[in-house]
């Protein structure tokens, strides 16, 4: 089941991962949270990480664009 879960999370982070990067976004500290997937009551984390203010604008601006361009 660990293994299991293990991949699931490698995959779903690579995934965001190529999403993020075909938006122009790259976020470097993306990764599986390594503490959450070894914990047996908590399901498997994608920890986004920190960000530089142009790689959070140019997220926003990605999520805008998704989201037909509303902007808080």
């Amino acid at each position: 089941m660990l293994m299991q879960q293990f991949k699931e999370v490698e995959d779903v982070t690579t995934e965001l991962r190529e999403a993020l990067a075909r938006a122009g976004v790259v976020l470097p500290s993306l990764r599986p949270d390594p503490v959450s997937i070894a914990h047996c009551y908590i399901p498997p984390l994608v920890e986004l990480g920190r960000c530089s203010m142009e790689v959070a604008r140019r997220l926003t601006e990605a999520l805008a664009e998704r989201s037909g361009g509303e902007r808080s």
